[in-house]
């Protein structure tokens, strides 16, 4: 999308405004030809709740579902976390729908780029496979994490396998998917439980993904519950993790390259409310008043905030993404604290952009199908993201600050 004149969007360093690699810029450029046609048919899918699934197969087509893939396996080989995250913030300026689906699309690539070259004897090869369907055969993959109603669990089977039983919900592209990865535990004959992550096709027996997402923002993104009832997972199609209930710091690098991209989602929303108050401010006729300008000039100062913020957390992780030499829990809770930092000043920021702008342009965007109405509806969503919740963020982030977040620390 071109940047509107007196946008903060233009390029500034250290502001989230330019991709940092080349495959980035491919990207966004890619996307560019695809974001005007978002952008003027996401307040009709906002008001119907339907999953753009046309526009979708055309990014698919122009290999953008394939964007973090490695080259090697079809993809464009954006390996960056800034740039993904770029990638996700223009897209949400046009329909953060779009952009939190497209961001697990985008995350699965990473992780299952970084499982290759640093997994597990099983993990590798089912790694390698993923890719190659994300980037030869245009794959959708969701991902499957928040249980409701019980956790999701692997229990073996006769054959070797796994049976897979449970709910989820929240689960972003589920009715469109091609293939789910799901969190879940194994329940084994013997030994403690695991924490685990099962590949499954959308056509396995016993899933079902109904189309029936009615939530209150995000109506866009098709984020539909998905039931798994004994459905057959083969043993090498399961990640198997460490101990269900035991700490694991070097976990939390692989969570923050994963997430942190996802806060482009609500660093998108509130350029997008800025953008679309200011250049409106700036037709009405004479000069405003000094309290809409006052407004104005804060907007700049909260989105300034938020993006350097984001711009710093999302360098750090880059830094430290594939120092693998690292001491691994080290190198986890020097990623994880500046994104939990950058994660809590763009929900607070973004959220409070939105409401300024609500404020400056009045009653007109109380109405339903206004967009400062699906701005305000969508900034919500950032608040329950994981990892981590407010309250897990607050826990983990004064423990930081106290020195206790090192495992066998003194309370």
């Amino acid at each position: 999308m071109t940047e509107q004149a007196g946008s903060t969007g233009g390029a500034m360093a250290g502001g989230l405004t330019e991709p940092v690699t080349a495959e980035g810029r491919t990207l966004l450029e890619i996307l560019g030809r695809h974001l005007p046609g978002m952008a003027s048919g996401a307040g009709e899918h906002d008001r119907n709740g339907t999953f753009p699934f046309d526009l979708v197969q055309r990014l698919g087509a122009d290999g953008v579902l394939a964007a973090t893939v490695p080259v090697e396996f079809g993809g464009l080989g954006v390996s960056s976390v800034h740039d993904v995250c770029l990638a996700v913030k223009r897209i949400a300026e046009a329909d953060a729908s779009v952009a939190l689906s497209l961001h697990m699309q985008f995350s699965r690539g990473i992780t299952m780029s970084y499982e290759r070259e640093h997994g597990t004897d099983t993990g590798r090869p089912l790694a390698e496979r993923l890719l190659r369907l994300m980037g030869t055969e245009k794959a959708l993959i969701s991902g499957a994490l928040k249980d409701a109603g019980g956790i999701t669990e692997l229990v073996p089977a006769a054959d070797g396998g796994w049976r897979l039983t449970g709910r989820k919900i929240l689960v972003s592209m589920a009715p469109y998917a091609t293939h789910f990865v799901v969190a879940a535990q194994t329940r084994p004959a013997s030994g403690p439980p695991l924490t685990a992550s099962a590949f499954l096709p959308a056509d396995s027996l016993g899933l079902k993904a109904p189309d029936n997402w009615n939530g209150m923002g995000m109506r866009a993104s098709a984020s539909t519950e998905v039931l798994f009832q004994d459905c057959p997972v083969p043993a090498a199609d399961v990640f198997l993790r460490g101990p269900v209930g035991v700490r694991s710091d070097a976990a939390m690098a692989g969570q923050t390259v994963s997430s942190i991209g996802l806060l482009g989602v609500y660093a998108g929303i509130a350029q997008a409310a800025r953008d679309f108050t200011v250049a409106g401010t700036a037709r009405r006729r004479g000069e405003p008043a000094a309290a809409v300008r006052t407004l104005i000039a804060e907007l700049d100062v909260k989105l300034y905030t938020l993006r350097t913020a984001l711009a710093a957390a999302l360098a750090n992780a880059d830094h430290y993404a594939y120092r693998a030499t690292d001491d691994p829990d080290e190198r986890g809770r020097l990623m994880m604290a500046p994104f939990q930092y950058a994660k809590l000043i763009v929900n607070r920021t973004a959220a409070s952009i939105v409401e300024d702008c609500m404020t400056l342009v009045g009653g007109a965007s109380f109405t339903a199908n206004h967009p400062l109405s699906r701005h305000y509806r969508d900034v919500r969503a950032g608040w329950f993201m994981q990892p981590f919740t407010y309250a897990d963020a607050v826990d983990h982030l004064s423990a930081h600050a106290l020195g206790t977040d090192v495992e066998g620390a003194a309370s």
